[in-house]
C-alpha cells in the first residue's frame, strides 16, 4: 500500500447508532394495538417492523471461515454460523413507546437490547444504549414545561429499563435548539448526536465537541456523518459489507493533518437495517466484524468516544435546526415545503392550525391538572407530574403505590381516582404533539388520527368534556387538507377520533360472552375484569389498571361463539343495548372464534387452538 494512503493506526474510531423508534399505536381507552391489515402478514406495524428488524438486530445471522480449516473440512467453505447480537456492537436509543410495546409483545427483543447494553459496559465502560425524550416531540416547539417533563420521563424510563442512569440523549428529528440543550445539561446528559450542518466550527474530524450554554452549562456533541446516513439510508451502501466497511472506516493520506483522531459516526433510523432494507442486518455485521479485525480501527461508542477524548472545541448551535427540515423545525408547524411526495406542490397549511389547536387543548389540559393536581398531592403539581414518569409504563400495584405515597392524607376515593384521572390526562396531552402528525403530506393520514384521538382521550379526562369539544372542533376545522374535498382535522377528530363506543361496556359484553361458555377471564387489555352468574344474568365488575375508575354492569346472552349476542347494561340503569361479537374486543372475538372451531371438531380440538389466539391482554 502507498504510503500516502494508510490509516493512522489508533486514530480512527467508528460509532453506528441506530434510532428505534415506533409511535404509540394503542387505543387510548383500551390500551392496545388494534389489528393494522396494511401490516399484514403480521398482526400490526409494531409486530412486523419488531420481526423485519429489531428482532433480526438481536440476532443477526452471519457465517465466520473457521481458521487453520482443513480443505476438506466443510466449514473451511461455508463457515461457522454465529448469531451476533448487534445491540452489543452499536449505539442505540429505543423509544420509551416503543418499549412500552416490546415489553409485553416482543420481550425477548428488548432483553436483547438489555443484555446488549450491559455487555457494551463490560466491553468499553460506557452503555451502547442512550436514553430519549418519553415521546417523539419536537423538543424545540414544546413548551417550557412539557420539554422539561419529557426528558425527565425519558431518564426515568431508561433508568427502569437499563439500570443505570443514561450518559447521553438522542433528540427526535435531532431537533434542537439553545433551550433544548440546556436542559439536557441540567439533567445530567452528557452528549448527543446531532447532524453536521447543525453545529458552526466543527473541524470536520468527526470527533466530539463542546457546546456552552449562556448560563454556563455544557453539553458535548457528537456529529454525525451526514453524506454516510443518507448512503445508506437512501442510497445502495448495504448491498455490500466491504463497500460500507470502507466507508465507516475510509483511507486517510498519513500526513500531519490527519494524524489527529478521526470519529466515523453512522447514525440512522434501526429500522434501516432490515425493514426498509431487507439483509441490512446482516450487510452491518459483515461489516463491523471486517473493521473489528482491522488494528488501525476502533469499533465504539460515543460514551466511551467523549470519555477518552474529552471535547475542547466550543461551537455555536444552528438553532433551532432539526435533520429533517432544511427551514429548522417549521415541518412540524407550518408549510415550510418539506414533504414526502416531492413531485406534488407544496401545500401542508393544515400543520400550523393543527399545531395551534392541540397547543390551545393542552393549554387548557394543563391549566385543569395544575388546578386540581395542587388541592390532592403532597408536592407541588408539577414534580408529581415529573415523578410520574418512574411508573408511566406501568398499570396496576405499581400506579397504585405511586398514588398512595403521592396523595394527601386521608383523601377520599373520589379523590384518589381523580388524581389518577389527572395524570392520565398528562400522559394523554403529551402524546398529542407526537411528531409523525405533521413529518407526512395529508391531514387524514393514521398518524393525525392517532394524535387526535388521544386529544378525544384528553378531552374526556379533563372532566369539562362539555366546554372543551366545541372549542377544539372549532379549532381544528382551519385545519384544511390538501385534495379537493379533502376532510379537516375537525372532520377526522369527529368521525374517526371520538369514540363511539364504550370501551369498558363491549369489554365486559365479551367477557360475560366468554363467561357463557365456562371461559372465565380476569384480564382483557387493560382492565381487571371478575364475571359471575346471579340467577338468570351475568354480573361483570371492570377496573381500570390505569384510572382506577370502576364500572359494573350487568347482561344476558344468546346465540353461540360468532353469533353469539349479549344484552348489557350498567348496573342500576334501565337502557339495555345488543352487543355483537363484531363490536368485542379483538382478543375476546378470537377467543370465541377459537371455541367454535373446538364445537365443530369435536374432540379432535385441543386447548392449543386456544393457545394460537392472541393474548387477552398485553401482560
Amino acid at each position: 500500500m502507498d504510503k500516502q494512503q494508510v490509516v493512522v493506526r489508533g486514530q480512527q474510531s467508528v460509532i453506528v447508532h441506530a434510532h428505534c423508534y415506533q409511535p404509540p399505536r394503542e387505543d387510548p381507552w383500551r390500551e392496545v394495538v388494534d389489528a393494522e391489515p396494511s401490516a399484514a402478514p403480521d398482526h400490526d406495524w409494531n409486530a412486523r417492523i419488531d420481526r423485519e428488524c429489531y428482532a433480526r438486530l438481536a440476532a443477526t445471522e452471519v457465517r465466520v471461515r473457521r481458521p487453520f480449516a482443513s480443505p476438506s473440512d466443510p466449514d473451511a467453505k461455508t463457515g461457522i454460523q454465529r448469531l451476533i447480537n448487534l445491540y452489543a456492537w452499536c449505539s442505540f436509543d429505543v423509544g420509551a413507546t416503543l418499549c412500552e410495546w416490546l415489553e409485553t409483545q416482543a420481550p425477548d427483543t428488548l432483553a436483547a437490547m438489555q443484555a446488549g447494553d450491559a455487555a457494551s459496559v463490560r466491553r468499553w465502560g460506557y452503555g451502547n444504549a442512550i436514553a430519549a425524550p418519553y415521546h417523539h416531540v419536537i423538543l424545540p416547539l414544546a413548551s417550557p414545561r412539557d420539554r422539561l417533563t419529557e426528558v425527565r420521563w425519558g431518564i426515568a424510563d431508561f433508568r427502569r429499563r437499563f439500570r443505570r442512569q443514561p450518559d447521553g440523549m438522542w433528540l427526535p428529528e435531532c431537533a434542537v435548539d439553545e433551550d433544548t440543550l440546556d436542559v439536557l445539561a441540567q439533567e445530567g446528559i452528557r452528549f448527543t448526536i446531532l447532524a453536521p450542518y447543525q453545529v458552526h466550527g466543527a473541524d470536520g474530524s468527526g470527533m466530539p465537541v463542546r457546546w456552552r450554554g449562556a448560563n454556563g452549562r455544557e453539553i458535548a456533541i457528537l456529529p454525525y456523518d451526514g453524506n454516510l446516513a443518507g448512503e445508506v439510508a437512501f442510497g445502495g451502501l448495504l448491498q455490500s459489507a466491504e463497500a460500507l466497511a470502507h466507508r465507516l472506516a475510509p483511507v486517510v493520506p498519513d500526513d500531519d493533518i490527519n494524524r489527529r483522531p478521526r470519529c466515523t459516526t453512522l447514525a440512522t433510523d434501526g429500522e434501516t437495517f432490515g425493514h426498509h432494507h431487507r439483509g441490512g442486518e446482516r450487510t452491518l455485521a459483515y461489516a463491523l466484524l471486517r473493521l473489528a479485525r482491522e488494528s488501525a480501527t476502533r469499533l465504539t461508542n460515543v460514551g466511551a468516544l467523549v470519555a477518552a477524548y474529552p471535547a475542547s472545541q466550543v461551537v455555536t448551535l444552528v438553532a433551532p435546526s432539526a435533520w429533517s427540515c432544511a427551514h429548522g423545525v417549521e415541518r412540524w408547524r407550518s408549510n415550510c415545503g418539506c414533504r414526502i411526495d416531492g413531485s406534488k406542490p407544496p401545500a401542508q397549511e393544515w400543520r400550523g392550525p393543527l399545531r395551534r389547536a392541540l397547543t390551545a387543548l393542552a393549554d387548557q389540559c394543563h391549566a385543569i391538572y395544575e388546578r386540581e393536581a395542587s388541592a390532592l398531592f403532597q408536592a407541588n403539581a408539577a414534580s408529581v407530574r415529573d415523578a410520574y414518569g418512574s411508573v408511566v409504563a406501568l398499570d396496576g400495584a405499581p400506579l397504585d403505590a405511586f398514588i398512595r405515597e403521592h396523595i394527601i392524607t386521608d383523601a377520599s376515593e373520589s379523590q384518589v381516582l381523580r388524581a389518577r384521572e389527572l395524570l392520565e390526562l398528562t400522559r394523554a396531552s403529551l402524546r398529542t404533539f407526537t411528531s409523525c402528525a405533521w413529518f407526512f403530506d395529508e391531514v387524514d393520514r393514521i398518524e393525525v388520527r392517532q394524535v387526535l384521538r388521544y386529544a378525544a382521550r384528553a378531552v374526556e379526562l379533563s372532566g369539562e368534556s362539555a366546554r372543551i369539544e366545541p372549542d377544539l372542533v372549532r379549532w381544528l376545522a382551519t385545519a384544511v387538507g390538501n385534495r379537493a374535498n379533502s376532510p379537516t382535522a375537525a372532520d377526522v377528530f369527529v368521525r374517526e377520533a371520538l369514540p363511539h363506543e364504550d370501551a369498558a361496556l363491549t369489554t365486559a359484553a365479551g367477557a360475560i360472552a366468554c363467561a357463557a361458555r365456562d371461559d372465565f377471564v380476569s384480564r382483557v387489555a387493560v382492565f381487571d375484569i371478575t364475571v359471575q352468574r346471579n340467577d338468570a344474568q351475568w354480573e361483570a365488575t371492570l377496573v381500570h389498571r390505569r384510572t382506577g375508575q370502576l364500572r359494573a354492569f350487568v347482561g344476558t346472552t344468546r346465540g353461540l361463539g360468532a353469533d353469539v349476542i349479549v344484552t348489557i347494561g350498567e348496573q342500576g340503569a334501565a337502557a339495555m343495548l345488543d352487543v355483537s361479537v363484531s363490536e368485542f374486543p379483538e382478543s375476546i372475538a378470537m377467543r370465541l372464534l377459537a371455541h367454535t372451531v373446538m364445537d365443530t371438531l369435536g374432540n379432535d380440538a385441543t386447548v392449543s387452538n386456544l393457545e394460537r389466539t392472541p393474548p387477552l391482554a398485553p401482560a
